[in-house]
């Protein structure tokens, strides 16, 4: 029987933990917990105690057929997030980027940061640069952080807690977090001046083996002593990398539209130079270091702040959206390419719970399609997560991007080939795609239009 791969996925909103087969790719059994956020020593901090406890008790109560299998560890997580850690390993923050003391306009800070051509990382709301985060708790509480001898960006911390083994790896720390130059491969001016690189541990390849799961979680899990664990990686980069493995040279430029808390548009191959800093666009950095032209909304928050409803889109109901030109129109939430606009809905009406869900998923394309056009990319959009499971938002995409190919993935596998490759299995493309027809609709191209003609300045 071939081996399993237990992915550990702590996305913003939830955690999960999938049991993957490394030969099929398929999830084996999963578990999943909403995340909640607590309060300590004044800050808002992430649930990491509770996120392990739940973990523990789950790989215990996993099948023990599929658990006997296990052989390695692979963890993703969420960025512009690191937990600070003493010199004898106790906890002492875990700040959640989300917490309004980041929110205080800081100017000593702006100073600080170094130049977006240089980091390519623009300046976000709250804690989203993670090096707003450390600046704020060396400033002003430095009875945390000078006790601070490590800091683990996420998906390492938990492959610490797992195998005792510390790393860094350059998916998180190149994501927005203005502590990298992707071009340099460098750590960032701010970084060298405050000395934090004496903070983070060693680089290591997101698939590196770190070590072995310690004796404590063996016994409590049930696991294989000799179960190994990866070093990790942020997760959208895991959506991007199950389609870099599938790349060749002949293959020209790609997208991923990366779904969950953020929807986040990676495409493969653009110049660094159609970043735009005020529209929340950035360099992020694949696992073999290389930047990648990326454009992000919180999209998976303003759909439920748009829809509020557990319904789902339907034809009939955007056929009276458009009819009714009735729009959504940003932001919904913090971050996105339009960060200082209050989301509205022009032509309000009583909407039905299809019609909300309907309105949400027109508006996550279209934002998804202004995404693109701005990263200048072309050729094949591959979506990932879930907005590749609503039954409309890919026919909507693939109607307005005539000239591009949209491709949706088969299954719910997530970024199974990604971590499967990161668990040490040979290099797999991903061939669960399926080629998406566009909506026919009439209407589609000029709801688009007038769209965006209603949106704050943004080249269109």
């Amino acid at each position: 029987m071939s081996d399993v791969v237990a992915v550990l996925d702590i996305g913003k909103s939830n955690a999960k933990l999938s049991l993957v087969d490394a030969t099929s790719l398929r999830t084996l059994w999963s578990a999943k917990r909403a995340n909640e956020i607590t309060q300590s020593a004044g800050l808002r901090q992430l649930d990491i105690l509770g996120i392990e406890q739940w973990l523990l008790a789950m790989f215990e109560a996993a099948p023990l057929p599929v658990k006997q299998r296990v052989s390695v560890i692979v963890p993703l997580a969420h960025g512009a997030a690191a937990i600070l850690i003493d010199g004898q390993g106790e906890i002492l923050a875990a700040p959640d980027y989300e917490d309004t003391v980041f929110d205080v306009p800081d100017e000593d800070y702006e100073r600080a940061r170094d130049a977006f051509e240089t980091t390519y990382s623009p300046r976000l709301p709250g804690g989203l640069n993670l090096a707003r985060q450390w600046f704020f708790l060396e400033r002003n509480r430095p009875d945390v952080f000078t006790q601070v001898a490590h800091a683990l960006l996420y998906p390492q911390y938990w492959a610490w807690r797992l195998c005792g083994s510390m790393a860094s790896e350059v998916t998180s720390l190149g994501c927005h977090t203005d502590l990298w130059c992707p071009q340099r491969k460098a750590f960032s001016g701010l970084v060298r001046k405050h000395q934090w690189q004496r903070l983070l541990p060693p680089q290591r390849f997101a698939g590196d083996t770190l070590g072995t799961i310690t004796p404590g979680v063996a016994s409590r899990t049930g696991l294989n002593p000799e179960c190994r664990v990866s070093c990790g990686i942020h997760d959208s980069n895991a959506s991007y990398l199950q389609y870099l493995l599938g790349s060749s040279p002949q293959r020209g430029g790609f997208s991923v539209v990366s779904s969950g808390t953020w929807t986040v548009t990676m495409a493969h191959a653009v110049p660094l130079s159609v970043l735009r800093a005020e529209r929340d666009m950035l360099a992020g950095v694949d696992a073999y270091s290389s930047p990648v032209g990326t454009a992000r909304f919180m999209g998976g928050r303003e759909y439920q702040a748009i829809a509020r409803t557990e319904a789902l889109p339907d034809a009939k109901a955007l056929a009276t959206l458009l009819q009714e030109q009735i729009f959504a129109l940003p932001s919904f939430a913090p971050g996105g390419p339009f960060p200082a606009a209050q989301g509205s809905i022009v032509g309000k009406r009583g909407l039905s719970a299809p019609e909300s869900a309907s309105l949400a998923t027109l508006y996550v394309a279209l934002m998804s399609d202004l995404s693109i056009d701005l990263l200048g990319a072309s050729a094949e959009v591959f979506l990932d997560g879930p907005l590749a499971v609503n039954p409309l938002f890919g026919p909507l995409l693939a109607a307005w991007r005539p000239d591009d190919q949209v491709f949706a993935s088969a299954s719910l596998e997530g970024c199974n080939a990604a971590a499967v490759y990161l668990g040490g299995f040979p290099a797999r493309a991903v061939e669960t795609r399926v080629p998406l027809a566009p909506l026919a609709l009439t209407g589609l191209a000029e709801y688009r239009q007038a769209w965006r003609q209603l949106l704050p300045e943004v080249r269109r």
